[in-house]
């Protein structure tokens, strides 16, 4: 399959900008192959937790139904971040949502983890659900950000995804770490991971680095076909998940029934 990560400039609040841009860049991946195209952390307003003013219902949210549209009209599946009020919550959340090319839009996970260190915990309230989708021969678990430190979430998703996704607005002071995670997520769980971070400055004055990447079972790092500032285009051998998995079985060896058994127990 043909993925595209766009390492998406956010323009700081700024709906329609990046919107105008996202479009942009979905109908050129369209027009180069790509089946699925993959947006930072919040894509269309940057990392803010002012939810006051950026939060929306997700029963009417002009988000979704614009990547919806978007999707359709590029005939591309899209991966986007947004933060949505739920009806199950009443509350804001920072969530991972597909908008798929027929136009159908799913919002697939609430951001298990997060970020407390910035005072997200306070803005939002934390998912408690996996996020795992069918999309262009991927079974793709969800994640966000943050979520990246906790390994736990990750080899639950090996049971049954041959890919996970992790958007983020990961600050350049800290991108050795991205780096390093989004690699032993893969060589943990032997599977890709897609990683996708923004470039540029936030409102905070936070800087961020080209960093988005796309980890092999293996845990190397995959070298795209065609690569800018913002965008990188991957061809991803899918095939390769199973027959890793077959040749060098650690997935297969996990004792989850054990390891919860071990949690419950300790005094730690």
């Amino acid at each position: 399959m043909r993925v595209a990560l766009v390492s998406l400039d956010q323009r700081w609040q700024d709906k329609d900008a990046n919107f105008e841009r996202c479009s942009e860049f979905a109908h050129g991946a369209a027009a180069q192959g790509c089946e699925l195209v993959i947006f930072p952390e919040m894509t269309l307003t940057a990392y803010s937790l002012d939810m006051t003013a950026l939060a929306e219902p997700a029963d009417r949210s002009e988000s979704l139904r614009r990547f919806g549209e978007l999707a359709r009209a590029a005939g591309v599946n899209i991966v986007f971040g947004a933060s949505l009020v739920v009806a199950d919550t009443n509350k804001p959340m920072n969530t991972l949502c597909l908008a798929r090319q027929d136009g159908a839009v799913d919002i697939l996970y609430a951001k298990i983890h997060p970020f407390s260190f910035a005072g997200e915990d306070r803005a939002l309230s934390a998912g408690t659900k996996l996020g795992v989708a069918e999309v262009a021969g991927l079974t793709l678990g969800c994640s966000i950000c943050y979520d990246l430190r906790f390994p736990e979430l990750y080899s639950v998703l090996a049971r049954s995804c041959n890919a996970v996704v992790n958007i983020a607005n990961w600050p350049v002071r800290r991108v050795a770490h991205w780096r390093a995670l989004l690699v032993a997520r893969a060589i943990e769980n032997q599977y890709f991971v897609f990683g996708v971070n923004r470039v540029g400055e936030d409102g905070n004055q936070l800087a961020y680095e080209k960093s988005s990447m796309i980890v092999t079972p293996q845990g190397d790092v995959l070298e795209p076909i065609e690569s800018q500032r913002e965008l990188d285009i991957y061809d991803v051998d899918l095939a390769s998940v199973a027959e890793y998995r077959r040749a060098f079985p650690t997935v297969a060896d996990k004792r989850y029934g054990l390891y919860k058994t071990l949690y419950e127990g300790t005094e730690c």
